[in-house]
């Protein structure tokens, strides 16, 4: 379990050497998070045939609702969960990291590995969100 971890913690270390000053400069612009979040729908859109792409989209779309819960105000979170948050968003939708998107499924293996990894961390602030979520229908 220990190494997991360790690898988790990697990943994501690595993710924001690449894009840790674009994501904290992001958090305080809602205007640019609106496009980020509209760049990361069109990408999942024009990939959500793919079935090697499918593990990604539903911790893609509960980052999506919780980031637009944070801004409008409905559900807030915080600092560092929703500069993780973004960080995956930033990772998938730019072409420039690990493992280049354009190698096909190795392409979006990091991707995957990163999102995977910002759930995980997250996991406790994502079952709080879904259960808020749950109780606004």
């Amino acid at each position: 379990m220990s190494k997991l971890k360790d690898k988790t913690g990697q990943l994501i270390e690595q993710a924001r050497a690449l894009f840790g000053r674009q994501v904290e400069a992001l958090a305080r612009q809602e205007a640019k998070v609106k496009e980020l979040l509209s760049g990361v729908k069109n990408k999942l859109t024009g990939l959500k045939d793919n079935p090697r792409i499918k593990k990604m989209i539903e911790p893609i779309s509960v980052f999506i609702r919780m980031v637009k819960a944070h801004f409008s105000g409905t559900h807030k979170l915080s600092g560092s969960t929703l500069g993780l948050i973004l960080l995956a968003l930033v990772y998938f939708l730019s072409p420039v990291d690990i493992i280049p998107d354009f190698l096909g499924f190795f392409g979006f293996a990091d991707d995957l590995s990163v999102i995977l990894a910002i759930f995980a961390k997250i996991k406790d602030e994502v079952a709080d969100f879904l259960e808020w979520e749950r109780t606004q229908i």
